[in-house]
């Protein structure tokens, strides 16, 4: 599934979406593309849901509720610095 056609999924919107199979274009911080694994509301319930899958290598990222914008994608490992603040 392609990132654009992610972000403009009603299914994601507004959601973490944990993300295999992902590939990249040169040069760009966005996935050209990715296999959706699993989607929750709660960043911290879909990691655990990873954890016990032993699903630990997969990209996890947040899509934007704006389905007309492209979500900017922010690495887990920065966004697992704010939560374990919390």
């Amino acid at each position: 599934m392609t990132w654009r056609d992610i972000c403009r999924s009603e299914e994601f919107a507004g959601r973490w979406v944990a993300l295999d199979n992902v590939r990249y274009v040169q040069g760009a911080s966005q996935p050209a593309e990715a296999d959706v694994v699993d989607a929750d509301d709660d960043l911290a319930d879909l990691c655990a849901r990873m954890r016990e899958a032993d699903r630990t290598a997969c990209a996890i990222l947040f899509v934007e509720d704006d389905a007309g914008v492209p979500a900017r994608p922010q690495r887990l490992q920065q966004l697992w610095r704010r939560v374990a603040h919390h």
